[in-house]
């Protein structure tokens, strides 16, 4: 599988990184306590640390709602994932655990406070392209919502688009069958590369310590 960030992108976002990390051989569960509790005191410290403060005053959230505005999105109204699970902790909505794949895709996102998405490599068709989104890209989400994804981020394979930074499909979301990961983080363009290459590396091994299996990861600028 290849991994294309499209022109239009690079045009628009001159610094745009992409992690992707390829998991072979794991295994999804429940989520261990280790990682549920973990992810109950961040979720409870975070929603503490907002209590005076707007979601938007944290850089990383300002930086990418200046990426949707860039390729044509209002952030106002389709919000980047990372926000959207910051405005649900502000209000002390705290997530209900889904996998042990889901879970630490939520738990790396507020870590980072950046969009992830993690989807089942065996349900991806061919290469995998990173696209401004046209009318014709839609998608059923995991929100339950028929998605259109003109001028939005997104991934697409062979049989169309399937992940974006806003909201994920069914298609290709993670269950408890899934063997094969595919996992692609969207870092700040402000980050350096070695910076991003590190963080990667460190999503990578926490991943495999939970899943076992093997990882291979680059970033992509």
């Amino acid at each position: 599988m290849e991994i294309i960030i499209h022109n239009d992108i690079k045009q628009t976002i001159p610094h745009f990184k992409l992690g992707v990390i390829h998991y072979t051989g794991i295994n999804v569960d429940e989520s261990p306590q280790m990682l549920k509790g973990r992810l109950r005191l961040f979720q409870e410290k975070i929603f503490f640390d907002l209590e005076n403060k707007k979601v938007t005053e944290l850089d990383s959230i300002q930086e990418w709602r200046q990426i949707f505005k860039a390729v044509g999105c209002d952030p106002n109204r389709y919000r980047p994932s990372n926000e959207a699970l910051f405005r649900r902790l502000q209000k002390q909505q705290f997530f209900n655990y889904v996998n042990s794949a889901v879970d630490l895709n939520n738990f790396f996102s507020l870590q980072y406070e950046i969009p992830f998405g993690i989807y089942d490599f065996d349900q991806i068709s061919g290469n995998v392209i990173v696209k401004i989104g046209s009318d014709e890209d839609r998608y059923d989400a995991v929100n339950g919502r028929d998605v259109n994804m003109k001028n939005k981020l997104l991934t697409a394979d062979d049989d169309g688009a399937f992940g974006s930074p806003y909201v994920d499909s069914k298609r290709t979301a993670v269950s408890f069958d899934t063997n094969n990961a595919l996992h692609l983080i969207y870092c700040r363009p402000s980050m350096e590369l070695n910076e991003a290459k590190k963080m990667i590396d460190s999503i990578a091994n926490m991943f495999t310590q939970i899943h076992g299996g093997d990882a291979k990861f680059n970033v992509i600028s």
